[in-house]
């Protein structure tokens, strides 16, 4: 796994969640923790867990204190049991208490979308179907939220409105080419204005899949389709587009959708509504 702390956007949000927290000073340790003391701790996971965020622990807390010794026992994208170490530590007691809220913060939220997705993933593994993520991301952490679902063995959707072509219904009604239904023309207008970028077509019926395929984009998105329909839809675009599924597909149904052939499936709850992953620090000070 790359590290995420080489992207200066990154460095810079941790930066600000340090400020944000800290303040003009960590008053309660300034009062009352010596601050030659030095400390011994780990980073513990409380539950068992796919593992994301390691990189950024470890940059919250030499950007506090480029003194404080890490040393990763778990890497991002590893599998670690409840009770298990992630990261120890060595330093100036004073400078990881400051730092505790923030690494543990990221951290938590980084490995429970790791562990969602890793869910995903091992759900649908039988059928080498492709897991998602989306847009549906906190504003200003998306860097850190999708390399958050690729530890947990996704794969990245689009970063932005910028790197892919994804045409959605609410497009379709603004259209300037006119007919709605005539998704194949559509495609071609988009194609002519961004012929560098991959173009992706949601589609509700097959009638609306046919209408796509006729222009051949990369992506045919098959929204809040049954599976009876959506085996249809794979059936048209074999050889011709790749399919996705989308809409509210639930770890229950995952296997199911994925036997239907697409080639992934497209999830927002990975990073809007994964539930953070009970980490704590536990050390001790020494003289």
């Amino acid at each position: 796994m790359f590290d995420l702390t080489t992207d200066a956007e990154v460095m810079e949000t941790i930066r600000r969640a340090l400020a944000e927290d800290i303040g003009s000073g960590d008053v309660t340790t300034l009062a009352l923790v010596d601050p030659e003391a030095v400390g011994t701790g780990e980073i513990l996971a409380r539950e068992a867990c796919r593992v994301a965020g390691v990189c950024v622990g470890r940059a919250v807390l030499t950007c506090v204190d480029p003194g404080i010794e890490v040393t990763e026992v778990r890497s991002d994208g590893d599998a670690v049991e409840a009770g298990g170490t992630i990261l120890t530590l060595r330093g100036k007691a004073a400078s990881i208490l400051t730092a505790e809220r923030v690494t543990l913060n990221f951290m938590q939220r980084m490995c429970g979308i790791a562990t969602l997705t890793s869910r995903f993933a091992e759900a649908v593994k039988p059928y080498g179907t492709m897991i998602l993520d989306t847009r549906k991301t906190t504003p200003g952490l998306r860097k850190f939220e999708k390399f958050a679902v690729l530890c947990g063995g996704g794969t990245n959707h689009r970063f932005g409105l910028f790197d892919r072509v994804l045409m959605k219904d609410n497009h379709r009604k603004l259209w300037l080419g006119g007919d709605p239904d005539r998704l194949d023309l559509a495609v071609e207008a988009a194609r002519k204005a961004y012929p560098d970028l991959m173009v992706e077509v949601e589609v509700e019926s097959i009638e609306e899949c046919r209408s796509a395929l006729r222009a051949k984009p990369e992506w045919i998105m098959l929204d809040n389709m049954d599976c009876e329909r959506m085996r249809e839809c794979v059936a048209l675009c074999k050889g011709i587009s790749k399919t996705e599924a989308s809409g509210g597909i639930t770890l229950p149904r995952a296997a199911e959708v994925a036997a239907t052939g697409v080639d992934a499936i497209s999830l927002g709850c990975l990073t809007h509504s994964a539930p953070s992953v009970d980490l704590s620090l536990e050390w001790r000070v020494e003289a």
